[in-house]
């Protein structure tokens, strides 16, 4: 776990630490396997979810057995960091019309 991801985590709740861990060393689970795997109640599982995509330490994907369920995995550092910088705004070109011209009788 890298020193950006503890920042992140630290003010979250026990819970959301926990999904984490078990996401971030093993890989992607679905919300039954986090419930599963880190005996908490399902409930849980998706308030920390939840917390932890608001964050931005972990991504929703759809379930390539069953496209109702969705699964969770952690978000690279280096993904991170990429969506963290803004992005640059172009200014609209001075020979694009941005107004419709009206006609005059």
């Amino acid at each position: 776990m890298d020193d950006s991801a503890r920042e992140l985590l630290a003010p979250l709740p026990p819970s959301a630490k926990l999904v984490y861990y078990v996401l971030d060393e093993e890989g992607r689970f679905d919300q039954t396997g986090l419930a599963e795997e880190t005996r908490l109640s399902t409930r849980t599982v998706r308030f920390a979810v939840e917390k932890l995509t608001e964050v931005g330490l972990v991504e929703e994907g759809l379930c390539p057995r069953d496209a109702r369920r969705s699964v969770y995995a952690p978000v690279s550092e280096s993904e991170r960091s990429g969506e963290a910088e803004p992005e640059a705004v172009s200014e609209p070109d001075a020979e694009t019309p941005t107004a419709t011209a009206v006609a005059e009788d």
